[in-house]
């Protein structure tokens, strides 16, 4: 199934190509008609002139002015078109990367994650070839911020999942939808839109004391000057009409909001235009009923429509940076108020937005997160839509449970990626992962980890089959040490498996699926032994379920003490002197280890004792 989406994105590719060849040569074209016109009304309109027939000379500047417009402006479409299309074709080669993990051509922003999170640093969300570099399709700040959320703020209330998942389910069906916001973003600018920004400049409210009534008298002071001059004009009157423009332009200059004015529109009217663009897209569409984006949509909007309004402002805006030409302003500007006016319908602009914009970002954002893990589930079409275990009620009174097959991690290659199944019910169930070194322990349970958040966040998972409870993530995964917070990794390493056992004793949240790789491995094997024994004992009576992986074999006897712990191993094979490794999850302790397999296969020395054993 993804090699056929594979195939089908290429083909949408091919005929792109095609276009774009064809709309280069009737661009060529139009470029030598464009030249062959000017020339051929050059050469008529000066022979004409040369033989005296002024009449005609007039008459071939006009027909030959107007066919050069008319031609120029089918070229600029045809050129806006190349353009729409190459951006287009960009789209779909990103989605193809996208499919084959090609990690340098997918957009990537320089997001950290948080500092400190439960599981986002173990699970590999934030960062280079990272899940939100994968997943991140966003146009906006605040989209971004969205689908960041629905990732790091788990569970979710099971309704409002319901409500996001039937949205993302809709959304992958809608694939032209999907791209048509992302190339509307594009083709209005190359960053992302700032809702920060527009908010804080609709926010910024410009005052002028008394200007109903300034705009009011440079009306009839304009009105007044352009009858005088008419006057003078045909001799009527004396020169009047300079007293009533020299009061005139004397309160302009008084006035005159200048750069600040300027500063306003230039800000505000890119950001108002390229959210009208995007807002009217989902619009048209949300205008059908029955859908789940129109209930969205209502639900977040209500009736009112914004991309009218947006418009408007947009165009009031625009009127408004004619400032930046200063010869057209201050001609306009002497034949009638247009700063005063425009300043005015700002003003009422700001108004009525000011109150709608937060609803109107708001909403996007819910589309924009829902449209990126609409396009992971349609790039990624084996993958399965998870099914959340639930009473009718929606009381959480169904034991812990995780049921998976064939699970797999999405950062990792299907060429090279082993998937295996899962079963964790009850709470207290703990599976115990040995194994040798590099034989998988830690991709497992990161493979686990991510599945879920995936899952919890609306999205399709890499497994065959996947159904789960509310669970809140915790993971001791990836732990490091902090020079500026004096923290040795060890002590680190104690504070997080802290965190993770204060966890399980709150009973009124959904358990906790924790996830703990190589449990207290920043000491020594005795007190490492001894700390495991009574951290897992503990775990088993808590509010949760998981998984916990060790090197140390002694601890696979808690299976005899610990009723609902299970051992489970990774092992590895020796082939012609090489280890390899199957990733397959087994049943019980692990039989083997490799570390002195691996020293010796590196050139390390080892103990004469320990030969035979690595052998």
């Amino acid at each position: 199934m993804a090699h056929s989406r594979t195939i089908q994105i290429e083909t949408i590719i091919r005929r792109a190509d095609r276009m774009i060849t064809q709309g280069t040569k009737t661009s060529a074209l139009f470029t030598r008609w464009r030249l062959a016109i000017f020339l051929i009304g050059l050469i008529c309109t000066v022979t004409f002139y040369k033989l005296n027939w002024y009449h005609s000379g007039n008459l071939s500047v006009g027909v030959f002015l107007a066919i050069f417009i008319t031609v120029a402006a089918y070229h600029n479409k045809v050129e806006t078109q190349i353009h729409r299309l190459r951006q287009w074709k960009h789209i779909k080669q990103t989605h193809l990367a996208r499919i084959a993990l090609d990690w340098k051509n997918i957009p990537t922003r320089s997001t950290d994650g948080p500092g400190s999170h439960p599981y986002a640093a173990d699970l590999d969300l934030f960062g280079l070839h990272s899940l939100t570099h994968l997943l991140d399709t966003t146009i906006s700040d605040q989209g971004r911020e969205r689908l960041y959320s629905w990732l790091l703020n788990q569970p979710p209330p099971p309704t409002q999942w319901r409500r996001r998942h039937a949205l993302v389910k809709e959304l992958t069906a809608r694939p032209l939808l999907r791209d048509r916001l992302t190339l509307d973003a594009k083709l209005t600018g190359d960053q992302e839109i700032n809702g920060k920004r527009l908010a804080a400049v609709i926010e910024h409210r410009l005052g002028l004391p008394h200007l109903n009534t300034i705009l009011v008298v440079q009306a009839l002071l304009a009105s007044t000057t352009i009858g005088l001059g008419l006057a003078t004009l045909f001799g009527l009157l004396p020169g009047y009409w300079m007293f009533s423009f020299a009061a005139y332009v004397l309160i302009y200059f008084m006035t005159d909001q200048g750069e600040e004015l300027l500063e306003h529109a230039v800000g505000l009217y890119h950001e108002t235009e390229r959210l009208a663009t995007v807002l009217g897209s989902i619009e048209r569409y949300a205008a059908r009923r029955e859908t789940s984006l129109a209930t969205t949509w209502t639900t977040l909007i209500g009736r009112v429509s914004p991309t009218q309004q947006l418009r408007d402002a947009a165009h009031t805006l625009h009127a408004i940076s004619i400032k930046a030409h200063p010869l057209v302003h201050l001609t306009i500007n002497a034949v009638g108020p247009w700063d005063l006016w425009f300043l005015r319908r700002l003003i009422h602009t700001q108004d009525r937005i000011r109150q709608a914009l937060p609803q109107w970002l708001d909403a996007l954002a819910e589309v924009e997160a829902a449209s990126a893990l609409a396009t992971f589930a349609y790039l990624h079409p084996d993958y399965i839509w998870p099914t959340p275990l639930t009473t009718p009620e929606e009381q959480q009174e169904l034991p812990p449970t995780i049921r998976a097959s064939r699970l797999a991690h999405p950062l990792l290659s299907p060429r090279t990626r082993i998937a295996n199944d899962v079963q964790l019910a009850e709470l207290g169930s703990i599976y115990l992962i040995t194994g040798s070194n590099m034989s998988g322990k830690s991709t497992f349970l990161r493979t686990i980890g991510i599945n879920l958040c995936l899952a919890q966040a609306g999205a399709p998972v890499c497994a065959d089959s996947f159904e789960w409870t509310w669970s809140r993530l915790a993971c001791c995964i990836r732990v490091d040490d902090s020079l500026d917070a004096g923290l040795s990794f060890f002590y680190a390493e104690v504070k997080r498996l802290k965190t993770i056992l204060d966890a399980t004793k709150e009973r009124t949240v959904p358990p906790v699926l924790f996830l703990i790789d190589e449990i207290f491995k920043g000491t020594n094997n005795r007190e490492r032994l001894i700390g495991s024994q009574a951290y897992i004992t503990a775990l088993s009576t808590g509010q949760g379920f998981g998984l916990v992986s060790t090197h140390d074999l002694e601890l696979a006897d808690l299976e005899q003490v610990i009723p609902r712990l299970r051992n489970a191993h990774f092992q590895e094979t020796v082939l012609d002197g090489a280890l390899t490794f199957d990733y397959q999850l087994r049943p019980g302790p692990c039989p083997t280890t490799n570390a002195l397999r691996i020293m010796e296969l590196e050139g390390l020395p080892i103990s004469p004792t320990h030969h035979n054993r690595a052998q």
